[in-house]
């Protein structure tokens, strides 16, 4: 088992939604992602949530959006050892 080792998993939130799906300032799509992925993490006993990322309104086509640069810049730098994300 790869992660046999790890004891905590300092985790991440990512939701996204590309902006041709919805044009409120923070879409409902984004609001029941993070509701499903909060409530997936407190029901772990070895998972803590360090951190959300949002890309609301980018393509998901590649990967120059914000929020997802960052995540992978706090995953280089060991703040984050997991992340989740919900798809549909």
């Amino acid at each position: 088992m790869l992660y046999k080792n790890i004891k905590k998993f300092y985790t991440a939130i990512y939701l996204r939604l590309s902006r041709e799906d919805g044009d409120k300032t923070e879409s409902n799509s984004i609001r029941n992602q993070r509701e499903l992925l909060s409530d997936f993490i407190k029901k772990q006993s070895d998972m803590e949530m360090v951190d959300e990322y949002i890309d609301d309104g980018y393509s998901g086509t590649n990967f120059d959006r914000p929020g997802f640069q960052r995540m992978i810049e706090d995953a280089k730098k060991g703040k984050v050892n997991c992340c989740l994300l919900y798809t549909s």
